[in-house]
């Protein structure tokens, strides 16, 4: 109903002239819908099994009524807004013929509204009488200041994991199990099983990945797949190969049999690690068991975690496997995770709330999840809440965890943390119901698609909505009602649902009536008439379900979310009359003529405001795509065979998302001067310099990703202009087709451009010289002061001073840069620079070797450096000390080397590599370590030999990509 009310407000403006009366019965359907959805907010926030059931049936009734109304006025908006064309001026009669048929038409409309209004305000009395209407009251305010994720969050996880397994006992139990630190005899060269059980909550999932990322570098293939409940098998046979590295091409046509063939074959002769996450019944392990041979005598391992003992059991079929029972958390672990996040000290409780936060971990039954949420639930806005809310908390918890009624009481205790979220939040959250198990969900699709079904709402004038959704994303993070999953920079970009926080949102959405769910599995909630939200997942590829229109009618449904395999049961998009949000990302439309037809259809879905079409594989976008006059985002990402966009694309004015990478998309001249609400433009291609310049009228925009074609001076002059008007910019990638040789553009961005103060990441993949850069820093520091990614792929030549200057820029945490010219023999990364640093890639090529300080790189995860094996031995550093031994302290993920060894002889080249590896194998972290060495070193070559081979003119940049 929120967003439904704005829109009543809309058709008071003159714009719409309404009869008096309608105006009328609008503003009172606006005054009753208001004071309505305050008294739904107020029974929202007493838990559903709580409520009066009168109160029930009046809720349901009104929120129904809401949808109908929004329906009358969404089709009065969209008529009204097709029937105003611009003016055709061929000729004077038809410009009058058009304007009489339109004021025909509006006529017509305006009649419709009048008597569908009249009939909304009719059920609205009755409704209002049933329930003496409206007699509760208090609405929750929306946030209007940025909210950021809670910093102690990832130290939090990273506790949470520690305390189920990183360094603690139970790790040392699973190893123990797993028998991987005991002797080398022959019993442990057979294939060995584990069993992880326990309840829902206690971290098994955590335990085993911790364990997974901890082991697998000992082993020659590796993979982790999660099942849930009601797998597809041969999914989950077709994820196992794909995770182990076989090539997925050929295995969608194979059946489970030959699936599991093909995994024999493959590890054959394979010491692998493999963990099936989260099974749930013995029949399906005995199909997967079948998939892994006895016979495989190399020390490898199968792990499976489960919530059911039965299944747990039936892993184990010879004395080499073993079960490992969860426990929940000790008392002073669960109290270390509880204070730390509340507190932001594991011993900083004050003594007021000592007792009470006893009681409450005692509730909570050792179990992390409940913990974590509790606790976050607890320290709400980072203030902690006042302890008479902690007793009325307490209260609520009923006898706590056990597990006998493990799931009844999770429920019970995240309950207390949906409730005490804001109206406006749990929308969002029960949201998340349409994502499958276990989904990685992308944050910024995400958002988007809350900001088309109308969940986040304006605040300050001018306030992106998008910006707006970021905050309520980062609030259910903080609230640790979602899970964060963190990029290789430490920054959250997805997030992922707890399976008992599913289990949540998805009752409650049941009982809502939020969400319909179609899964083939017999569960779906389908068979109404008022279906408004639609998720279509078909998780059994097998399973052929009824079309779709079949089933229920699709005249109401405003948004529809399809998973693959599901598309196929998708129905003719022309039976939906009000879809808003419609998503197909990665469903394979492109291969399926009946499903391109139906693409066709789009362009009847007036009211869409969210088009995913991502990963997709469509050849092209249909021309009617311009009808859509509402649409906001249009996500075309993924589609490397989309090569242009049709002209019809300059009537969506109200677009504010576009995203066509990393294809490459010509506009035709005059379309982006028209996406004036456009926020995100990625993946254009800018032939001419006109195009350029009509970016200049895109004011809002916050991200831009171009590449430009056959530049010129006069195109490079319009370009920097046009750049000089966006204020707004945080990210920027600039690339160029074909690559150009020209440092001219980079000049000229250094002379007349400022970076504006947003801007947190610059891509160039043109020819640049860091004079640029070295200008940008030295003219206003502060422009850059919230820079945190930096990636320049042909930069001339980078010497010491630029190294020492970059490092000053105290938000930054990627850098990338490729020296095509390099000079300077010896590069410093030193120890006061790079504070921030997470991620460092630095190529001089052949002609430099780069040496850390004790101490660089203090925060760094993962770095890619570059050593001319010739260079280091021409310049006295024979032994290559590069200064990594003990150094590098917080490198976990990866080290990447890249050996340029040309002019070296071969025993050069291999002493360069044993030096390096020797250094980085001692690193307490054991981070991955990658080698490359160009040219490569031949097979059975003499360590007199030169490294004459031809040289390989990939750069490391394409070298990575490729592996």
């Amino acid at each position: 109903m929120g967003s439904l009310i704005p829109k009543l407000g809309e058709l008071l403006v003159d714009e719409y002239n309404l009869h008096k009366r309608v105006r009328k019965d609008v503003e009172f359907l606006q005054k009753e819908l208001a004071s309505m959805h305050a008294a739904l907010i107020k029974v929202g926030e007493v838990p559903r099994d709580q409520l009066d059931r009168q109160v029930k049936v009046w809720a349901d009734e009104v929120r129904e009524l809401s949808y109908n109304m929004e329906d009358v006025v969404d089709k009065f908006l969209v008529r009204v807004e097709g029937i105003q064309q611009p003016h055709d001026n061929t000729g004077r009669f038809k410009e009058l013929k058009s304007k009489m048929l339109g004021l025909f038409k509006i006529g017509k409309n305006h009649h419709r509204i009048a008597d569908a209004i009249k009939e909304i305000k009719v059920q609205l009395q009755e409704v209002a009488a049933r329930r003496d209407r409206n007699k509760l009251d208090g609405v929750a305010s929306n946030p209007t200041e940025a909210v950021a994720i809670d910093p102690r969050l990832r130290a939090l996880y990273a506790e949470a994991t520690e305390l189920v397994g990183i360094y603690g006992k139970r790790d040392q139990d699973l190893m123990r199990l797993l028998s991987l630190e005991t002797d080398d005899d022959a019993s442990n060269k057979r294939l060995k099983k584990v069993s992880i059980v326990g309840f829902g909550g206690l971290g098994k999932t955590t335990l085993a990945r911790a364990v997974y990322h901890k082991i697998k570098g000992d082993f020659d293939c590796w993979a982790f797949v999660p099942v849930g409940r009601n797998p597809d098998i041969k999914k989950v046979f077709r994820d196992v190969l794909i995770d182990l590295g076989k090539s997925h091409s050929d295995l969608v046509i194979l059946d489970a049999n030959q699936l599991i063939k093909k995994l024999h074959e493959f590890l054959e002769n394979k010491r692998y690690l493999v963990i099936i996450d989260d099974v749930w019944d013995e029949k399906l392990w005995s199909y997967i068991n079948l998939a892994f041979s006895n016979s495989n005598n190399l020390g490898s391992r199968l792990i499976t975690t489960t919530r059911n003992f039965d299944v747990s059991k039936s892993c184990w079929s010879s004395a080499d496997d073993s079960i490992y029972h969860m426990k929940p958390l000790s008392t002073d672990d669960s109290s270390r995770l509880f204070y730390k996040r509340v507190f932001a000290d594991e011993n900083g409780c004050p003594n007021e709330f000592e007792q009470v936060s006893k009681d409450i971990l005692k509730k909570c039954g050792g179990v992390p999840l409940a913990i974590i949420t509790i606790a976050s639930a607890l320290a709400s806005g980072q203030e902690v809440k006042p302890k008479t809310e902690w007793d009325i908390l307490l209260q609520s918890l009923a006898s706590g965890l056990t597990e006998d009624n493990s799931l009844e009481e999770m429920r019970r205790i995240l309950s207390f943390s949906y409730y005490d979220l804001p109206y406006h939040l749990r929308t969002c959250l029960l949201y998340l119901c349409i994502y499958p198990e276990d989904s990685e969900i992308d944050r910024d699709r995400l958002i988007w698609k809350w900001v088309a079904e109308g969940f986040v709402h304006h605040g300050n004038q001018g306030t992106s909505l998008f910006l707006l959704g970021l905050n309520y994303f980062n609030q259910l993070i903080n609230r640790s009602m979602i899970q964060p999953i963190y990029d290789h920079l430490g920054q959250v970009h997805a997030c992922r649902v707890h399976d008992i926080v599913l289990d949540l949102i998805c009752y409650l959405s049941h009982e809502a009536k939020f969400v319909n769910l179609l899964d083939g599995t017999g569960n779906s909630m389908s068979s109404q008439s008022n279906v408004r939200r639609l998720s279509l997942q078909n998780r059994n590829e097998d399973h052929q379900e009824k079309p779709l229109i079949d089933i229920l009618s699709t005249s109401r449904v405003r948004s529809m979310t399809i998973f693959p395999p599901a598309v196929i049961i998708m129905p003719s998009l022309s039976k939906f009359e009000v879809l808003c949000v419609l998503d197909l990302s990665k469903c394979n439309i492109g291969e399926s003529s009946i499903l391109q037809l139906n693409l066709k259809d789009v362009g009847h879905l007036i009211h869409l405001r969210y088009l995913g079409l991502a990963d997709t594989n469509i050849t092209e976008v249909p021309a009617e795509i311009g009808n859509l006059r509402f649409l906001e985002v249009l996500d075309l990402g993924d589609n490397y065979q989309l090569d242009e966009l049709p002209s019809t694309i300059c009537n969506l004015r109200r677009l504010i998302y576009l995203n066509v990478s990393p294809s490459k998309v010509v506009p035709t001249p005059g379309v982006l001067q028209n996406l004036a609400s456009i926020e995100v433009l990625r993946g254009i291609l800018v032939p001419l310099n006109i195009i350029a310049q009509e970016l200049g009228n895109l004011a809002r925009l916050r991200e831009l990703e171009i590449c430009y074609k056959d530049g010129s001076m006069d195109f490079y002059e319009g370009f920097v202009k046009s750049l000089c008007n966006l204020h707004h910019i945080e990210s920027l990638c600039i690339d160029s087709n074909p690559r150009e040789t020209s440092l001219e553009l980079m000049d000229l961005l250094g002379e007349r451009w400022v970076p504006p103060v947003h801007l947190r990441k610059f891509v160039s993949y043109m020819p640049t010289q860091l004079s640029a850069l070295r200008g940008w820093i030295k003219r206003d520091l502060s422009h850059l002061s919230n820079l945190s990614e930096l990636i320049l792929v042909l930069v001339k030549e980078v010497q010491q001073e630029d190294m020492e200057i970059i490092g000053g820029l105290l938000s930054l945490r990627r850098l990338w840069i490729e020296s095509t010219h390099q000079t300077q023999r010896v590069l410093v990364i030193g120890a006061d620079g790079f504070r921030c640093m997470v991620s460092f890639a630095l190529d001089c090529g052949s002609m430099a070797q780069i040496v850390f300080e004790p101490g660089a790189l203090l925060r760094a995860e993962s770095v890619v450096f570059t050593l001319g094996v010739q260079v280091a031995k021409e310049d006295g550093n024979s032994c290559f000390d590069l200064g990594l031994q003990g150094n590098l302290l917080s490198l976990w993920r990866r080290v990447t080397v890249f050996f340029y060894c040309g002019g070296a002889k071969v025993g050069e080249a291999r002493a360069a590599q044993a030096a390096v590896r020797h250094a980085l194998t001692t690193h307490p972290n054991h981070p991955e370590i990658i080698f490359f060495a160009n040219p490569r070193i031949a097979e059975g070559a003499n360590d007199d030999d030169l490294c004459e081979d031809e040289m390989d003119d990939k750069s490391l940049y394409q070298c990575l990509v490729e592996n």
